[in-house]
């Protein structure tokens, strides 16, 4: 969105105050979703609201259509493009490794991961599979745990491995604590799934801890 100075117009025309940097603060971003059918200082209160109520920007796209449907003004037509919002910026960072290219670098693998497995309320253990050259043959969640734990088994891992025709694996899994500190479960889950891999001749280069907005290298630390 082009801004100049500290104004920015909306597709409908309305003039939004914009930070003195040209960029538009989290409420005024948010009343842009909402403004239709609304007048600008209506939609700009909205969202102000929303942002208080759930603590953030973030927290409130994450809110379930229940909790945003409790709010009043917030009717399932905002639901529905609230959801969209969200769903459009996950794409979004999803498509920093799409299929068939190879990984540029550690931190693109990150992104990726953080926008599939960061806010997801129980922990999701996944696994990235490549090929000799490193490029993305598919991504895949295997198992779906609790708020606190998942049981990880590593003939699945394999199994799939080798369904893919992988010739190396990346796992990952997200704690919903946002700590992203591995636990003992994690480094022993690890080895196992590392020694099932040899077996096969697959690779295991790395497993990622996503956090909230942080993520650990289980193989930066020597632990792989």
């Amino acid at each position: 969105m082009a801004v100049s100075g500290r104004q920015a117009n909306d597709r409908n025309g309305t003039r939004i105050p914009g930070d003195s940097d040209g960029r538009l603060a989290d409420a005024e971003l948010l009343a842009i979703l909402l403004g239709r059918g609304a007048g600008h200082e209506a939609a700009l209160c909205l969202a102000g609201a929303l942002i208080s109520r759930f603590g953030g920007l973030r927290q409130a796209l994450n809110a379930t259509p229940a909790e945003l449907g409790a709010v009043h003004g917030i009717g399932s037509g905002r639901v529905a493009m609230l959801g969209a919002a969200r769903e459009l910026a996950r794409r979004y960072f999803e498509a920093t490794l799409p299929v068939g290219h190879s990984i540029r670098s550690p931190a693109d693998t990150e992104t990726f991961l953080q926008a599939r497995l960061r806010d997801r309320p129980h922990e999701m253990f996944c696994c990235l599979y490549l090929d000799n050259r490193h490029r993305v043959l598919a991504f895949e969640e295997l198992f779906r745990g609790t708020i606190d734990g998942t049981s990880v088994y590593p003939r699945e891992v394999v199994k799939q491995a080798l369904a893919a025709n992988a010739a190396a694996v990346i796992l990952a899994h997200n704690h919903p604590s946002g700590v992203a500190e591995p636990s003992q479960a994690d480094e022993r889950i690890t080895r196992r799934v590392r020694s099932a891999l040899e077996l096969v001749d697959i690779r295991l280069l790395d497993h990622l801890i996503i956090g909230d907005g942080v993520s650990t290298s289980l193989a930066s630390r020597g632990l792989i």
